[in-house]
This record gives C-alpha cells, structure tokens and sequence, in this order.
C-alpha cells in the first residue's frame, strides 16, 4: 500500500477534519440541536467519509492496476487487483 503511505499526510488531514465533525455531531446530539441541523452535520460527515473513500481507492487503482494492460515482469496478477477493488467498492456501497 505505497499509495497510503505516501499521501498519509494528506489522508491523515481528512481524518483528523472528519473526527472534528464526528465530536461536532456527538455534542450536537447531546445539546438539543434541531433535527434538521443534526441531519446536516451527518450529510456532512458522510460527504468527508465518502471524499477520504474516494481518494484512497484512487491511489489504490492507480498504483495496482493503472498498468494492468502493459505486461508485468513479476507475473503480479492484475485480475487479484481488479477482484480486491470491486469487492471494497461492494462493501462500501451496501
């Protein structure tokens, strides 16, 4: 997983934006916000969820299969990459 690693510091921003919004939300819950203001602070959260998803599987395509029609000297089987992404995205998007 070079890709994570070399954008952690990128990604690690985005995670420590989203545990803002998630204390943001908890507090909310527990002071009596309005529902429709609580409702956006979870669109909100799902939206930073969905954008960190996004860019860490674009890394991941990228790196793993962004070459898959050029042979491989390794014999690396781009078809184990295709299967990995496919079921993340299936899980993902249940």
């Amino acid at each position: 997983m070079s890709h994570i690693t070399e954008n952690n510091k990128k990604l690690g921003l985005r995670i420590n934006r989203i545990k803002g919004q998630i204390d943001a939300l908890e507090k909310s819950l527990y002071n009596g916000v309005a529902c429709a203001n609580f409702l956006h602070q979870v669109a909100s959260v799902r939206g930073a969820i969905d954008g960190l998803m996004s860019e860490a599987l674009e890394g991941h395509i990228r790196e793993h299969l962004g070459h898959a029609h050029q042979s491989d000297e390794a014999g690396h089987n781009h078809q184990e990459d295709l299967d990995e992404v496919i079921n993340v995205l299936k899980t993902y998007l249940k």
